[in-house]
């Protein structure tokens, strides 16, 4: 039997790693890799790679430390998106809801496409700027 790559997890730079690390963390309901978490006495740390994982222990979101990263313009052309990730919930309640959460912890929202009735969606950025869509459909 042939076997193909799987995707491992999707990476994103950022220059303040453990910032978006901890929106992501928060926002999807992830947990850090053993050995990857903040440190216990709250002090700041370097970390360059930290790993997000779901309750099986999948890895789902890595986040590398960049120096500089310009944030993307979108729509404008001027700094494309480069990448984005789209996130699915069941319903328009739970889209707004979570759009509500995305801007608690630091999204701001670049797109409102909420009143389409064949697929309606969030273009929001994560605090480093990264695009992502919260959109109501099947994952």
């Amino acid at each position: 039997m042939e076997t193909y790559p799987r995707r491992m997890h999707t990476a994103l730079d950022a220059t303040d790693a453990r910032g978006l690390a901890e929106f992501y963390r928060v926002l999807l309901g992830l947990r850090y890799r053993p050995g990857d978490e903040p440190p216990a006495d709250g002090t700041t740390d370097d970390a360059d790679w930290l790993v997000l994982v779901d309750d099986e222990g999948r890895r789902q979101l890595a986040v590398q430390q960049v120096d500089v990263l310009p944030a993307s313009t979108w729509p404008a052309a001027d700094v494309p998106m480069q990448l984005h990730i789209d996130y699915a919930v069941p319903s328009i309640d739970e889209l707004h809801r979570h759009r509500g959460r995305a801007e608690e912890l630091g999204a701001r929202l670049l797109y409102d496409r909420s009143s389409d009735s064949g697929e309606p969606l969030y273009v929001l950025a994560d605090p480093a700027g990264h695009p992502f869509c919260l959109l109501v459909g099947e994952p």
